[in-house]
């Protein structure tokens, strides 16, 4: 089937003017805002990626400290875990998503459920998913530790039983989480945690798509197919059809050799304000998909950490410096007790030296650090520079 030419565009965007309209989209450019806190965040992002790496902090609380500052960490994690305000699920990868859009992931549990199974094949259905939900039913909320165990006894990446079952019923929407507890996905019945008027899977498929391409674009400003079909993991074909009724308008964007589309929003004002000077999660939404960040930054940006050591060019969790509005450098950060230690660090200009001395100062403040050391940069002229940086702050 041959996908049908996007409509000519209207408007035309510079690249800087496309930067900072995904900056701004992106909760970077302009006054932060602090009333929303980190609820505001989750609702301005539509997504937060959840990653078991912890460094400096884990990813999900890394995202809200990017655009707020120093929040403090207890505070993060009760404003996503509590009061049903949030929902862990299959978006971009696993995400953290407010709870108003459980109800646009049913085409995704439904498809689960169409399939049939997810990887771990369970080898009885029937009885392990009632006694899932039978003990839910009946003691409330549950790890799958206080079920009867994550693992069975083999290899580390072997599942119980009890822990396929429940993960599956998450995959197919039987089963819901809402808080992580110690890291552990608390469980437990929609009908319990999902509020009443949202516990429903009456949209069908392609109003699920609309709405989720409606929100990557204003999460987004403006975006390629591929940028905003990306964003909540849709396929191109599932863009194409709903595009013209998400309220995507078509534009031109300087160097971008694609089409793209912007939220009407993102074109009503001129991208202004002050810039966030920052340390990025690798998983922050900013950078998810590589393509766009070195369209829209001319920086390339890879995870490291399942890359072999030796093999390893950034470090195992190389943070990114955003400063200026721009992608300055990047550090790969550690802690050893009150001490924030930069194992590897570089910089895209000298001048960077200043922001990356302040991004790493505010960092330890936040984990609680007192001292800061370069173990290695690219250069001894860098290192020097952004030691200097630090001891002037």
């Amino acid at each position: 089937m041959t996908t049908a030419p996007p409509p000519p565009p209207a408007l035309s965007l510079s690249a800087d003017e496309a930067r900072r309209i995904a900056l701004r989209a992106q909760g970077f450019l302009g006054a932060p805002d602090r009333r929303g806190g980190v609820r505001g965040v989750l609702r301005h992002l539509g997504a937060v990626q959840l990653d078991t790496i912890s460094v400096l902090a884990r990813s999900h609380e890394l995202v809200p400290y990017a655009r707020l500052g120093a929040v403090g960490r207890s505070a993060v994690e009760a404003s996503y875990w509590s009061q049903n305000h949030a929902f862990e699920y299959w978006s971009h990868a696993a995400c953290i998503l407010p709870m108003e859009e459980w109800p646009h992931f049913a085409f995704r549990r439904r498809a689960n459920k169409a399939r049939g199974h997810r990887w771990h094949v369970l080898e009885d259905k029937h009885r392990s998913t009632k006694t899932v939900l039978d003990r839910l039913a009946a003691e409330g909320p549950l790890t799958s530790t206080e079920l009867g165990g994550a693992k069975n006894g083999g290899e580390w990446f072997e599942w119980s039983e009890t822990k396929i079952a429940v993960e599956w019923l998450l995959d197919i929407g039987e089963v819901v989480c809402t808080e992580r507890r110690g890291w552990k996905r608390v469980y437990d019945l929609p009908g319990r945690a999902v509020p009443e008027a949202l516990l429903h899977d009456a949209l069908d498929d392609r109003e699920c798509k609309r709405r989720l391409v409606a929100l990557a674009g204003q999460s987004l400003g403006v975006g390629t197919r591929s940028d905003i079909a990306d964003y909540h993991r849709l396929k191109g074909p599932d863009f194409d059809a709903v595009v013209e009724d998400a309220g995507l308008v078509p534009v031109e964007v300087e160097g971008w050799s694609r089409p793209a589309w912007a939220d009407p929003s993102a074109l009503a004002t001129l991208p202004r304000g002050r810039h966030r000077t920052t340390l990025l999660s690798p998983f922050d939404s900013l950078v998810w998909e590589r393509p766009r960040t070195e369209r829209i930054f001319g920086f390339t940006h890879r995870l490291e950490a399942y890359v072999p050591k030796p093999r390893r060019i950034h470090g195992y969790f190389a943070m990114p410096l955003l400063a200026g509005g721009h992608l300055q450098g990047r550090v790969d950060p550690a802690r050893e007790g009150t001490t924030l230690v930069a194992r590897q660090l570089s910089l895209t200009t000298p001048k960077a030296a200043r922001p990356m001395a302040e991004a790493l100062r505010e960092a330890a403040t936040w984990v609680g650090c007192d001292t800061i050391r370069i173990d290695r940069a690219s250069s001894a002229t860098e290192a020097e520079a952004v030691t200097a940086e630090l001891a002037a702050l």
